[in-house]
Order: C-alpha cells, then structure tokens, then sequence
C-alpha cells in the first residue's frame, strides 16, 4: 500500500474515505470523501491537516492555533488539544469534503461559518462534548461496580 505523502507528491492531491470519528460533524466515518492536497507554505488557524505523529500514525485534525515553531491542534469532535505538531509532520491540508457527491470546498461561506461557529465557541464544544459522553461514562461507572 502507497503511503499517503506519496500518493500526494505524484498525484497532487489524496482523495479518500476518512477512518475515525474526530473530525465529526465535518466529516462523516466511511461515508464523506476528503480531499487532501499538499499546503502551500505554513498553515493558518482553522486549516485541517493531514500529519504524521512521530509514532507513525496518521491524522486529521484543526489548526487552531499558529505559533512561532508549530501548531495547537484538535480534531473537531474532540476537547483536548495537541501540541508539537510543525511543519516537518504536515503531509498535506484539506481542500474539500464530498458529501452525497457535492463537493464542498473549504472556501464556502456556510463550511467557514461551520468553523468559526465551532472552533470560536471553544469552551461551548468541551462543554458539548463532555455532555454528550456523560451517559456512557455513567454506564461504564456503574457497571464495573
């Protein structure tokens, strides 16, 4: 299997089914498409990345914000925020999602409302979050006793 940064280099871009749920609502596990395609210079905050930890795993997660050495970095549908994260690791940077055949870029009006909405309201997303995985952590609780 190609790794993703080759498919990049000799196509230009990597067109594929996202795997995992941290990027939800934006993108959907095994149903929308992404469109990865290599960056042009650094990243700007509320980019999507494509990177590479030094563990080898790859991901798909939201620049929120630039520093002078790397990136603070979380997947949409996630609190907790990754640090360390330069531009050595970026493979490439999101362009468009294809849902239900249409593609949406990331220069939509309603995809950048999307984003400043979420990433903006910061402490309105944890809180969300949290809320929305107190049922199941309530089960796991009581069920272990």
């Amino acid at each position: 299997m190609k790794k993703f940064e080759d498919i990049i280099e000799h196509d230009g871009k990597l067109v594929y089914t996202n795997v995992g749920d941290s990027m939800y609502p934006l993108i959907r596990q095994n149903k929308d498409l992404i469109i990865i395609e290599k960056p042009n210079g650094r990243l700007k905050k509320y980019d999507v990345p494509l990177y590479k930890r030094d563990s080898g795993q790859y991901v798909l997660h939201r620049v929120l914000k630039v520093r002078e050495n790397d990136y603070v970095i979380c997947g949409d549908n996630r609190y907790t925020k990754e640090y360390g994260i330069s531009d050595r690791h970026i493979i490439g940077v999101l362009t468009a999602v294809v849902r239900n055949g249409k593609e949406i870029p990331v220069t939509d009006w309603r995809y950048r409302l999307y984003v400043h909405a979420w990433c903006d309201l910061f402490p309105v997303r944890v809180f969300v979050l949290k809320v929305k995985a107190l049922p199941k952590w309530l089960k796991r609780k009581y069920k272990k006793k």
